[in-house]
């Protein structure tokens, strides 16, 4: 039976598990962006957002475009400058009234218009019915209309949210991501240093896992990353010597977390003779993920070192840094200050 590490180490960042990264590169190498289709937005939301497909149900297929939705009130007018035709179309209460009050004829050539500019979908918010020229249009066209019974403000909210959750940079790497006193740890290191025994000892001190050896990473919003498991594998952990461990089941459910971001990443290494370790911590040094900048630490492993207080001191040196309070600057400047002429008088 294959590991979880030796599955990382086939399909994870591309660099070899056992081999040091390049100087610089990042330690995720996204996977190609997949195309987020009509019907992939209905199934993952039909029940959040209250949905049932009202036309067009053979366009489902059509891709989305951008993350956002595009309310198309100047359009209506005739107005198609700015339109965002790639992306999913929000009809509130005012377009359909608009709509309802022009006659017949102009307000199906205002809607082919739309339709013409190859439109992913529809959606008409408030349990609102579509007029019979937008089903007509929609059949004709193959653009779905999705009938939400939330508000316009509220599916806005809720929708953008889960797009852009899906249109989301990602990709996967070799690691254990833990949550440690709210904040997401990512160890990382040669197969065999000891990450997953460090994981383990944090567990017991009431820490939660959330993914051992083969950690998923999106891109949410601008900066936050955010990490997961693989469903078939989350909450179990492989430990050398005895084998596949159920966490939830030997320490409770509080010790599992479905995703987190991270926040600190520590990499263990392998001590030897003449290895720099920092003494100071005045030095900030940062890894690259997707692209964005997150803290770093090197610790040493060697036979004695209790690695699980290590990395918990380390989390809290991170936290204190993150509130404004660095302990290395600190002592620097009481150091200085001593040294200083004037107060050495």
């Amino acid at each position: 039976m294959p590991s979880f590490g030796d599955e990382a180490s086939a399909a994870g960042t591309g660099f070899p598990a056992r081999a040091p990264l390049p100087p610089g590169a990042d330690l995720c190498r996204p996977h190609p962006q997949s195309k987020v289709t009509v019907r992939d937005f209905y199934e993952s939301a039909r029940d959040r957002l209250e949905m049932e497909i009202v036309a067009g149900e053979t366009g489902l297929g059509n891709v989305i475009g951008e993350k956002s939705l595009n309310r198309p009130a100047l359009a209506l007018t005739g107005y198609f400058k700015h339109f965002g035709s790639s992306r999913l179309q929000l009809f509130g209460a005012g377009e359909i009234s608009y709509l309802a009050d022009l006659r017949p004829e102009t307000q199906r050539v205002i809607l082919e218009e739309i339709f013409r500019k190859r439109i992913p979908g529809i959606v008409v918010s408030r349990g609102q019915h579509p007029t019979p020229s937008m089903v007509a249009l929609a059949d004709a066209y193959g653009v779905p209309i999705l009938r939400s019974r939330l508000k316009s403000k509220d599916f806005t909210a809720e929708a953008t949210m889960l797009l852009d959750q899906k249109f989301a940079l990602r990709g996967n790497m070799h690691g254990t991501l833990i949550d440690v006193r709210g904040v997401g740890v990512l160890l990382r290191g040669e197969s065999g240093v000891g990450k997953s025994e460090c994981a383990l000892a944090l567990i017991e001190r009431g820490y939660s896992l959330v993914a051992d050896d083969y950690v998923i990473v999106r891109l949410v919003g601008d900066s936050s990353l955010l990490g997961s498991g693989k469903d078939v594998s989350r909450g179990f952990m492989e430990c050398r010597g005895i084998g596949i461990i159920n966490v939830a089941s030997m320490f409770g459910i509080r010790s599992v977390r479905r995703e987190k971001t991270i926040d600190l990443i520590i990499s263990f290494v392998p001590w030897r003779e003449g290895i720099e370790e920092d003494r100071t911590g005045l030095e900030s040094r940062e890894l690259e993920i997707l692209g964005r900048k997150v803290p770093h630490i090197q610790l040493a492993v060697r036979p004695g070192r209790d690695m699980a207080r290590l990395v918990e001191v380390a989390v809290m040196v991170h936290s204190l840094r993150q509130m404004g309070h660095d302990p290395a600057e600190e002592f620097n400047e009481r150091l200085i200050r001593m040294m200083n002429p004037e107060n050495a008088r």
